[in-house]
């Protein structure tokens, strides 16, 4: 039986195919536990690749509202992809790893109250999602930011640590120095050790 899933969450301008090679990476110390890549609902407006919203105009004063209208084809493909490996009733066993605007996604969902899964690894995103918030104070989140990352600046996530705690939430950080806009692999390692614990 399946001991657990983790559904990576791309970059705008992506697909599931760039963050499924952590997954392969992850295998080896998970045992038992399945991984899914998918892409983003929507083709990304400029040039090949998916995204979850529109950045087309994208302001901090309209990002909530992009992130409120992206939830609805969000939850249809989360839906899907647990009925396929059938963990509907076990979100318990359920991860949501994310990158950029695939961690702003992951955080929403769990933020909204609307899946209260085992944990959420938010790589180089940002917390916006509309208010209000219903933080389930049982799901762990962990921030991994690059320090030199140009595309969206650490203090994003060292401000969503600030009010995920606030909420009650258990946040673990790591503030990588010289790391921009990636994952790199001291980030991946954390990540594999905190899913680890989740889903122990």
């Amino acid at each position: 039986m399946t001991k657990g899933l983790i559904i990576l969450l791309h970059g705008v301008g992506s697909n599931g195919k760039d963050l499924a090679g952590l997954g392969a990476h992850w295998a080896e110390g998970l045992p038992r536990v399945a991984f899914t890549s998918p892409n983003a609902p929507f083709p990304f407006e400029h040039g090949a690749g998916y995204q979850w919203f529109s950045l087309s105009g994208v302001t901090s004063a309209n990002r909530a509202e992009r992130v409120y209208h992206a939830r609805e084809a969000f939850d249809r493909q989360l839906s899907a992809i647990l009925a396929i490996h059938q963990m509907q009733d076990r979100l318990e066993n359920v991860m949501l790893v994310g990158f950029s605007q695939g961690s702003i996604m992951a955080l929403d969902a769990v933020v909204s109250g609307r899946w209260p899964v085992a944990g959420v690894v938010a790589f180089s995103g940002r917390l916006a999602s509309p208010l209000p918030y219903d933080m389930p104070a049982k799901t762990p989140v962990m921030l991994i930011h690059g320090m030199a990352d140009s595309v969206i600046p650490c203090a994003e996530s060292e401000a969503a640590a600030r009010q995920l705690r606030e909420l009650g939430a258990v946040v673990s950080t790591q503030f990588d120095a010289s790391v921009g806009h990636t994952i790199s692999a001291q980030g991946a390692r954390s990540a594999s050790e905190f899913i680890a614990t989740c889903l122990a």
